[in-house]
Order: C-alpha cells, then structure tokens, then sequence
C-alpha cells in the first residue's frame, strides 16, 4: 500500500508557465502522486497546460491554490525545500537520494511539503527558513539548473522507488511551532545569552534553531515538554527577580 503518497504535497511557489503546472501534474501522476498545491500562480488552466499535462489535466483542475506562502504551509509537520544553490544560509542541504528514507518514513503519518522555487530565482530566504532541510539533485555545473517540471520528476521518481517499514511518529503541524519559537527568543534575552543588541547572531540562532527543530520534528509530548521546560525557567527568573 502507498497510502503515504497521499501526505507529500508538492508546492509550486509562483509558477510563471502554465506549461510546467501540466507537465509536473504528468510527472506526478506518472509516479503515483496527486497532491499538487500552488501558490500565487499565473492564470493555469490554458491550453498549453493541458497539452502538457497530457493524461493529467485532472489534476490541473483539482490543484489547490494559495495566496500565501503562509497559507500552503500551514498544516503541514516537515517543510522541505529544493535547491540547486549550495551555501551555509540554506541549511542542511542533502543529496535527494540521501532525503528519500527520511521523507517516505515521516510520511507514513505525517503531511510532507516539498517545495519548488520559481522558475527564475527558486526560493527566497524567508522561505528556506521555514524548512527543516534542503534536498538538491547534482547536475552539471556547465549546466546546472534543471527545468521546475524536470525537478519535480526527478523528486517524485526517487520517491515512488522507496518503500521502507520503518515506523516514524506523528508531529505537530509547522505552525504550532511558531509559539516555541517566540517563547524561546524571549528566554534567551532574559538570560542574556544573546549580547546586547547584536541582532544578527539573534537571527543566526534563531534560524539554526527553526532548522534544527524542522529537521526533527515535534511529537505532541515533546512540543509540551519543551514549553514546560520554557514556563519553569521564566517563574525562576521572575522569582529571582522580586528577591
């Protein structure tokens, strides 16, 4: 059974030609996937996307659509990106072979999101920090940027490859995080563990952080740990403050 396919969500971030909306819903049917998700679009349902997308233009139609970027995420536990460009403010970066067991596994009980930049420019940072890794497909460096619909074959070949028995448990949606996250970078100013006024290494440790965290993923008991571990620590420091 691949009832795990059903929880990857493939996220197209402003697609600009409709042809490569209906060629990634071909490659994805191919493989055996059905969850496309697009965010701010070009207008899509034309001709050269059904040409395209062949067999596949019931997808087309059923794809969802996001304003946001926010608003594609929300609801999804691991958030991954993909990116040809390799550097320390992408984060983990992983081979896609290298990502495939950890993304079949966590999908077995969770809802996956892999996100495919723009045609022009990928992703923007703000997105990038948002994932908790970054899969890459090695190319040709005469060469190395690959086609939206090209990568998207790509991803979805490697996966629908894999199955494994391995059992992951089920996390907390993205946006649950965002109060963790809030309440840690309040804590770590209490405790002066930030310098004084150095937003940079604030927003350095917060990002490694998002990541670090994203990579992993949250049960509902860790996520509830981890706040009562932030509510003991903020009483002690209020109580030594009115010493």
């Amino acid at each position: 059974m691949n009832f795990w396919k059903d929880n990857i969500h493939f996220i197209l971030i402003e697609p600009r030609e409709p042809g490569n909306i209906g060629a990634a819903a071909r490659a994805m049917k191919n493989m055996g996937f059905s969850k496309l998700e697009l965010v701010n679009p070009v207008p899509f349902h034309t001709k050269e996307a059904k040409w395209m997308s062949c067999q596949a233009y019931d997808m087309v139609k059923r794809a969802k659509v996001y304003q946001t970027f926010e608003e594609a995420i929300n609801g999804k536990s691991l958030i991954i990106g993909t990116t040809r460009r390799i550097g320390k403010r992408r984060g983990i970066i992983l081979p896609l072979k290298d990502s495939v067991k950890r993304i079949v596994v966590a999908a077995k009980k969770n809802k996956i999101a892999i996100l495919f930049g723009r045609e022009k420019n990928g992703l923007l940072n703000r997105e990038v920090e948002s994932c908790g890794f970054m899969i890459t497909i090695p190319s040709s460096p005469e060469a190395a940027s690959l086609n939206l619909s090209q990568t998207v074959m790509l991803v979805a070949y490697e996966l629908a490859q894999k199955t494994y028995k391995v059992e992951t448990p089920e996390f907390v949606k993205h946006e649950r995080l965002n109060t963790l996250y809030e309440r840690i970078e309040y804590l770590l100013k209490l405790l002066d563990y930030i310098p004084r006024g150095d937003r940079q290494i604030e927003k350095k440790i917060m990002k490694n952080l998002k990541h670090f965290i994203g990579r992993a993923g949250l049960t509902e008991w860790e996520l509830n740990m981890l706040q009562g571990l932030c509510t003991q620590i903020e009483e002690k420091i209020n109580f030594y403050q009115h010493l």
